[in-house]
Parts: C-alpha cells; sequence; structure tokens
C-alpha cells in the first residue's frame, strides 16, 4: 500500500515530464459521471520545448532546436488546441501558461496567434491570466513589450543574484540583466510579475541565500516562488556531484533556508498561499491554483500533461493525458492525428481523490468541505479522516487542523507536507476503496 501512495504523491505533479508508455487507454477503471460544474471550464498549459542551452540541473523536457522551425510548431500547436479543445469541449478557458524550454524565444507573434486559435473556439476572457515563462536575458528583455502586444499579461521570470552561480548552472545571464529584466516586466505588467527563485544550489549558505533574498526583495514585485534545487539523474549537476566536484547543501541547510525566507517574505507583507508561493496584494497565479482546486487542464505541446474529460468522444471520466516527448515525433503525429497525445489513463474515484488530496495540501487554505464534496459526494473529509489514529495524532501535535472550514497543514505543517501526504493517503485508500465510491469529475 505504501507503495502505492509513494507513486500517487509523484503521480498528480503537473505538468512536467514523468513516464509514458504506448498510446492506448487503460480500461481497468470505475465510470462516474461527469459534473458540467467541473467539466465546462479549463485552464491551458502551452510547452515550448526549445531552448538555446541546457542548465546544469535541467531535466525538463527541453531541446536544443538546429533549426528554426517555428513556423512548423507554432501550426501544429494551433492544431493540437483546436483538436483537444473539441474533445473536452469546454466552453472556457480560464487561463493560459507559456512554459518550457524557454518559450520567451519564440516571436511575439507566435503568442498572439495561439490566443487567437483559442478564442475561435472558446470563450476566453480578456481578463483572463496569460502568463509566460521569461529568460532575463536582454533578448528576453527587449521583447516584453511586444508580448504584451501579444495578450500577454503576467511574466514568470527565473531569477539568481549570484553571477558565481550563474555560470556554474550553466545560464545564459547576469545578475545584472536579470534584475534589469524585473525592473521593465513590473513597469508593463506592474503586481503582475512572479520572481522564482532557486535555492538549496552548490556552495550556497544560510547566510548567503539571506543575503539573496534582501537583494531580490528590494526589486521584485507582489509574487514570489521558491524552488529548492533537486538533483535529478542524467543531468550534468548530477554527476559533478556524483564524481565529488560539487557539494550540496545538506538537508538540514535547505530546510533551514525554506523557514527563514518564509519568515522574511512574511515580514515584507508576502503571504503564502502554497508551499512554494508567497504573494501580496492577492496577486496570486491564478492558473496555478486551478491545478491545486483539482481543476481540468488541458496541455498541448510536446510532454505537456493535460487532465479533463474526453467529452467529444462520448467520455465520462477523466483522464490524464501526456503528450509525445520528442517534437519531431510529436509535430509527425500532430500533422497526422491532430494530437500528440502518447498516453491516457482514466482516472478511478480513488485516483482522482488521490490527486485532489494531494494537490489542495499544499495550499495554506487546505480543502474545504464544499470543495471535496464536489468530488466526493458520499463521503465526507470528516468521515475519511476523523477517526483515524494516525490523524488524530497529527491534529493533536499541531501540524494538521480539521475542523468546520476543512482540512489543511499549519504553518509548522506545511513545511513537513511531504511525511505527512502519505499517511492521508493511506487512509484515504483505507476509507474509499472497500466502498467503490462514485461520485462526479
Amino acid at each position: 500500500m505504501m507503495r502505492r501512495t509513494l507513486n500517487a504523491v509523484s503521480r498528480v505533479l503537473p505538468p512536467r515530464l514523468r513516464h509514458f508508455s504506448g498510446g492506448e487507454v487503460t480500461e481497468d477503471v470505475s465510470e462516474c459521471a461527469a459534473s458540467p460544474q467541473i467539466t465546462e471550464r479549463a485552464s491551458l498549459y502551452v510547452h515550448w520545448p526549445y531552448c538555446l542551452r541546457r542548465c546544469s540541473y535541467c531535466n525538463f523536457n527541453k531541446y536544443i532546436s538546429k533549426e528554426n522551425n517555428s513556423h512548423v510548431m507554432t501550426k501544429c500547436l494551433q492544431r493540437e488546441i483546436e483538436t483537444l479543445l473539441r474533445l473536452s469541449q469546454v466552453s472556457c478557458i480560464t487561463s493560459v501558461f507559456f512554459g518550457g524550454g524557454t518559450p520567451s524565444l519564440a516571436h511575439p507573434s507566435i503568442f498572439a496567434a495561439i490566443l487567437e486559435t483559442v478564442s475561435r473556439q472558446v470563450n476566453l476572457s480578456d481578463e483572463a491570466e496569460v502568463t509566460l515563462e521569461v529568460n532575463p536575458t536582454p533578448a528576453g528583455k527587449s521583447r516584453l513589450e511586444d508580448y504584451c502586444r501579444a495578450g500577454v499579461n503576467r511574466f514568470s521570470i527565473g531569477v539568481q543574484v549570484s553571477n558565481e552561480d550563474l555560470k556554474s548552472l550553466g545560464r545564459d545571464h547576469d545578475s545584472h540583466e536579470a534584475l534589469q529584466t524585473i525592473e521593465e516586466a513590473r513597469r508593463l505588467c506592474p503586481g503582475r510579475v512572479s520572481v522564482d527563485v532557486m535555492f538549496g544550489r552548490p556552495k550556497q549558505t544560510v547566510e548567503s541565500w539571506e543575503i539573496e533574498l534582501s537583494e531580490l526583495l528590494r526589486v521584485c514585485d507582489d509574487h514570489v516562488s521558491l524552488y529548492q534545487l533537486t538533483l535529478e539523474r542524467g543531468t550534468q549537476l548530477f554527476k559533478q556531484v556524483e564524481c565529488g566536484a560539487v557539494t550540496m547543501p545538506s538537508e538540514d541547510v535547505t530546510a533551514d533556508m525554506y523557514q527563514r525566507a518564509r519568515k522574511t517574505l512574511h515580514q515584507h507583507g508576502f503571504q503564502q498561499y502554497e508551499v512554494s508561493n508567497f504573494a501580496r496584494h492577492n496577486s496570486v497565479s491564478h492558473h496555478n491554483i486551478s491545478y491545486w482546486k483539482g481543476n481540468q487542464y488541458i496541455g498541448v505541446g510536446p510532454g505537456a500533461h493535460g487532465r479533463f474529460v474526453p467529452l467529444g468522444e462520448g467520455g465520462v471520466v477523466r483522464e490524464a493525458r501526456t503528450q509525445t516527448l520528442e517534437p519531431d515525433v510529436w509535430i509527425r503525429e500532430v500533422r497526422q492525428r491532430g494530437h500528440g497525445t502518447r498516453r491516457r489513463l482514466q482516472l478511478g474515484h480513488l485516483e482522482l481523490l488521490e490527486e485532489v488530496l494531494v494537490m489542495g495540501m499544499r495550499m495554506t487554505e487546505g480543502i474545504n468541505h464544499k470543495h471535496w464534496e464536489m468530488f466526493s459526494p458520499q463521503t465526507g473529509l470528516d468521515e475519511v479522516f476523523g477517526e483515524s489514529i494516525v490523524v488524530q495524532e497529527l491534529l493533536q501535535s499541531g501540524q494538521l487542523i480539521l475542523d468546520d472550514r476543512g482540512l489543511r497543514c499549519s504553518w509548522e505543517g506545511l513545511a513537513l507536507l511531504d511525511s505527512i501526504l502519505p499517511a492521508l493517503l493511506v487512509e484515504l485508500e483505507r476509507q474509499i476503496s472497500p466502498k467503490a465510491s462514485r461520485g462526479p469529475l
């Protein structure tokens, strides 16, 4: 059971890539009625796979393009969007996120064309959040205004202020260029710029991390995302650490970095609303919140992930879908059949609730009773978790809270979420599986 539990934790973290198989649907699953309240809306993730170079720590689905095939990629992205929107039959796209790779390498006209394709198919409000990941180079900075004219209204910018770290990690800019990019982005989209900061880097200390945070807080906008650097097998950094050429901070040090960052951000007016995300003036990422709330999302582009009910082909069960990884193969498949979906997995009721639980508990507000009932009308949060001895111990220790608002972690518990989730998932499986309960998607 624990192996299944840990698999559930890793399976539900979108939109990056994990496991792939053939293109067939797995059928061994109970059917559930699709709820219009959930299926008529979705967010959209668009993956641009190309980069100029590969950073030493990165294992995302990215490729160094040997030729300029932006036109072909754009046409295929448009076609896959049309196909999957028809398949999902959603009437509204609530937000769009352009990720990668390095999507800011693409010409602004590409994003305008993609957004126009979405608008022709479904409702895309003028107020919908449209985010673009930007590499903070002079080239990226020079295009920010054109991105805004194309329809982008929010920027996500990865920043480190140590030039030595930027060089060792294989980044193609310096700290001055990064800070200039933030300044220009804030001018164009005030209150809608996320600064994404990575900690736990090689040779980094708690003291240097606090200095870096102080520098960033002088220039950042109203949203900060914290990401701990993790060693990924197959990357250059992994090999350097394995042979002893590079050392990484210990787990205790990175835990201290995280806690100090939480306190520092709070002192500067940022409210933590998710494990890794902080905002002031309510400048949250609505796109990411849609993931954490278990809403539908459609993923297009090489290696993108999606979660939606394929109503257009008579489907009544939410599917976890993954697009083909390699851009050249994905392009061929889109040209042949309108989409590059490589893997489809129907989610049973328990699997769906596992996703709702794992994603929802990442938020500081957790999961309220009404939201849980949308997915599990027959078995409430109190019934699932209220009588568990292990959960009671977590409640009594102050790490977990279960009350009339719902289920959530305390401030202390949120930092320990990875150790809390397995216990919750075991209890969920114990309560749900024997009942073979069915509910909406």
